[in-house]
């Protein structure tokens, strides 16, 4: 469904006043993006230069370069500042409304663009589709399901009161339009404060049609909405960027957590957020438990409201020891970045409201000042010694070395090496023109294309044997974990049993499965990566050799480049909540209703067999699909590559008619020089 509404753009909720540093820490991606200008430059020379065959390949690398936009997630319980932080690194004080609705479960994604312009702004707003709706009001999600497979009839009571509310709060806002909206979307070409309150944002329970004018539609599609996307440009950042500011996890419904493990697989990087007034909270430890199986260098924290604290100066050094030590003692990434900051200051800053700090936030300010500012630096304008005590350029500095590091510059030698092939290919093209009839010519095209595309369909169903075969054993491998789990587990419950009896209540911690799975799971996924790279040295091998039967010397320049084994997923879903993770009433309940040791040592299996069967499906099956996925398009995309490079060649051979249009205007020795320059570009950025 498109809905475009005449309305003042996004422009109105700008900050009306800004430090000078808001690109503070953003210098790596400046650099790169203007490595990133100067290779499309080059490309879109090298597609001047090229027939119709290349030029399409050339269309492909500017369109991947195009569609660089790193993905930084932003995760942390409700309440913790993630909103505030998102609005604060996009340059804007209120761009997104705080008072997120705590039922709802919408992850949304701001895709920042440079520029100044605000014309092209728009928003898509998705809609829960019949079956999320259905599982959660027929089963309560998954909190639902494990009250009823506990035999927790009272939570599940509750459960249900909770849900029925909710339901008849959408109904009575939506009315007939209710099940018509499930699984549609709603897209607009602007923005604003109350766009984003109608769709992401609590409203107030009362008949719309008492309500006053400027309310009437606050939160009218909140319980159904299931993410956000919002497309603005951006006046800080040097190259796209996707901030995606996720729900809070700790919901009674359980329903964030699967989207936030979604939105992490999709993400290379992920910014935890926790509150520096509080201790880690269980919601905490929640989170800790889905990034532990994430690269250290994949995960920043960001401890933010240090402006709460009393001793700024003595409590963060505390408190950084203390997050140190949760993660060692519950297995989390070692080497975790942690930056401190407040994005209310930065808010301040960027509202122009720094002489509104409450009075025991100005003390916790000096005395951090104090202790952070450079003397050098004493001189700066407020606004700006407040944005950099914000923390915001910091944890800028961290995102973009990683950004730059991990992705942008693989990304950049990728799209070069594939570009000296095609300008060493273009470089055979001319000189085969201009040899006209004395190139020697050992394959014509039609069998040069047939043995080419034998060669594509004999590695890619290898390949995809090969991969399947491991995936199988990968399978047997991760489903023994899992049997050998249960097992121990039921072997401990009985020893329990008869040590302490039914009475003392008993439990287990299931680390030991997921470090099981996640063995199994580094083990396939390393031999999947070598495989694909044996299987891509092998297919380029095989490509070199057909270029040289079927065109001879005329291609002994030609350079082709080995594709990039793709990045192993991080396993997230290891990380997700089953029942085994809970210590409260649910095990309460479940061990009030058995008797019988038996009837324990059954109970338990069948609980947890049918609760981590879910769980087994997301990293058996759902894990394996996104890397036999990434494995097999990256041999096809260079194999469509290869394709038609050497039908250039092909057509490009022996033909009197391009020789005469090469020299009827004098250029074919510029172009050369050109495609030379050009690779000498090529070569230097793919080293």
């Amino acid at each position: 469904m498109n809905i475009e509404t005449n309305h003042t753009p996004a422009t109105e909720i700008r900050a009306s006043a800004r430090p000078t540093n808001l690109t503070s820490g953003l210098e790596g991606l400046v650099d790169f993006a203007e490595a990133s200008t100067k290779l499309e430059a080059d490309l879109k020379s090298l597609s001047d230069m090229t027939g119709d065959g290349t030029t399409r390949v050339v269309d492909r690398l500017r369109k991947s370069l195009a569609d660089f936009e790193p993905t930084i997630t932003i995760l942390g319980q409700v309440k913790s500042g993630k909103t505030s932080l998102v609005n604060a690194m996009t340059g804007w004080a209120d761009l997104l409304p705080s008072d997120v609705n705590p039922w709802t479960t919408v992850v949304t994604s701001l895709h920042l663009k440079p520029g100044t312009k605000p014309a092209s702004t728009g928003a898509r707003f998705r809609f829960m589709t019949e079956e999320e709706w259905d599982r959660l009001s027929s089963k309560g999600g998954r909190i639902g399901e494990l009250a009823s497979r506990a035999g927790a009839e009272s939570e599940l009571q509750k459960i249900s009161e909770q849900i029925e509310s909710v339901r008849e709060k959408a109904r009575n806002r939506l009315g007939r339009k209710f099940e018509l909206l499930l699984g549609e979307e709603h897209e607009y070409g602007y923005f604003d404060k109350n766009l984003l309150e109608r769709y992401i944002c609590l409203g107030d329970d009362f008949d719309t049609q008492d309500a006053p004018d400027d309310t009437a539609d606050q939160g009218r599609f909140a319980d159904i909405t299931r993410s956000a996307d919002l497309y603005l440009n951006c006046l800080t950042v040097p190259c796209g960027l996707c901030l995606r500011d996720t729900p809070g996890v700790n919901d009674t419904f359980m329903m964030r957590e699967q989207i936030t493990v979604q939105a992490i697989r999709d993400s290379r990087i992920c910014v935890v957020v926790l509150s520096a007034s509080q201790a880690l909270t269980a919601v905490d430890m929640g989170l800790i438990r889905l990034i532990s199986n994430l690269k250290s260098r994949d995960v920043l924290i960001f401890v933010n409201r240090i402006d709460e604290l009393a001793d700024p100066v003595t409590q963060i050094p505390e408190i950084e020891m203390s997050i140190k030590k949760t993660l060692r003692d519950k297995k989390g990434p070692e080497g975790v970045e942690i930056v401190f900051g407040s994005a209310f200051w930065a808010s301040k800053v960027l509202s122009g409201d720094i002489e509104n700090i409450p009075p025991a936030g100005k003390k916790a300010l000096f005395d951090w000042a104090e202790a952070k500012l450079d003397p050098e630096k004493s001189e700066t304008h407020p606004h700006n010694i407040l944005w950099e005590l914000s923390g915001i350029p910091a944890l800028f500095r961290a995102i973009s070395d990683r950004v730059v590091e991990d992705q942008g510059k693989p990304l950049l030698q990728k799209i070069a090496s594939s570009a000296v092939t095609i300008a060493t290919g273009q470089e055979a093209v001319r000189a085969m023109q201009i040899g006209g009839a004395e190139t020697t010519e050992t394959m014509n095209m039609q069998s040069a294309m047939a043995e080419f595309d034998t060669l594509v369909t004999q590695h890619t169903e290898a390949l995809e044997t090969d991969l399947q075969q491991m995936i199988s054993g990968y399978h047997q491998r991760a489903d023994k974990a899992h049997a050998t789990f249960v097992e121990r587990a039921t072997q401990s419950l009985l020893a329990h049993l008869e040590a302490y009896g039914p009475q003392a209540l008993w439990d287990y911690d299931p680390t030991g499965l997921r470090m099981l799975l996640r063995s199994a799971y580094l083990v396939f996924g390393s031999r999947a990566q070598k495989l694909a790279s044996a299987r891509y040295e092998a297919a380029l091998i095989d490509v070199a050799e057909l270029y040289s039967r079927a065109f001879g010397a005329a291609v002994e320049g030609i350079q082709i480049a080995v594709p990039p084994v793709p990045d192993l997923p991080a396993p997230v879903s290891i990380g997700q909540t089953i029942a085994l993770d809970f210590t409260d009433g649910w095990w309460v309940s479940w061990w009030q209703r058995i008797r019988g040791y038996d009837a324990f040592s059954k109970r338990f299996q069948q609980l947890i067999s049918s609760e981590t069967e879910d769980f087994m499906t997301q990293i058996k099956s759902v894990q394996t699909e996104m890397i036999r996925t990434q494995i097999v398009s990256t041999l096809t995309e260079f194999f469509d590559d290869q394709r038609d490079i050497l039908f250039e060649i092909s057509t490009r051979r022996g033909n009197q008619n391009n020789l005469h249009e090469l020299f009827v205007d004098g250029e074919t020795s510029e172009r050369l020089n050109r495609i030379e320059g050009l690779l000498e570009t090529f070569r230097s950025c793919a080293a």
